[in-house]
């Protein structure tokens, strides 16, 4: 499957409708993002079930400011619409399969259990 690029319109769309997206922030200037470009398109390929997309931050400003993304190249990988890793930094491609495979593998209802039992305890007491 192709890389898609992802704006501000059509996010929360490829998120909404799809199982595991892995997300590329990048930037046009950055060597290390140009770097990682061609192992990111080559898993791609790997992966058909898989939605690779790609937000450049320079003109998606929004979008990164919103996940607050402060590296580029990072790295976001969501399952049925939760974040489960924002890695910055180029990943090997070894990395990127194995991030893959263990995303594919959690069982997401144990995931949001997790999640809302850590919700549940930072909230404070009511007297």
């Amino acid at each position: 499957m192709a890389v898609v690029e992802l704006t501000d319109a059509t996010f929360e769309q490829a998120v909404a409708d799809n199982d595991l997206v892995l997300i590329d922030f990048w930037a046009p200037w950055c060597g290390p993002c140009r770097s990682f470009a061609p192992i990111y398109e080559k898993i791609a390929e790997r992966h058909p079930d898989v939605v690779f997309a790609k937000v450049n931050t320079e003109e998606e400003q929004a979008l990164a400011n919103h996940f607050q993304i402060r590296s580029i190249p990072t790295v976001m990988v969501i399952r049925q619409k939760v974040i489960l890793m924002a890695q910055p930094g180029v990943l090997p491609e070894s990395a990127l399969e194995d991030v893959i495979a263990k995303a594919q593998e959690l069982d997401m209802d144990t995931v949001r259990a997790e999640i809302a039992a850590e919700e549940q305890q930072a909230q404070p007491a009511t007297a």
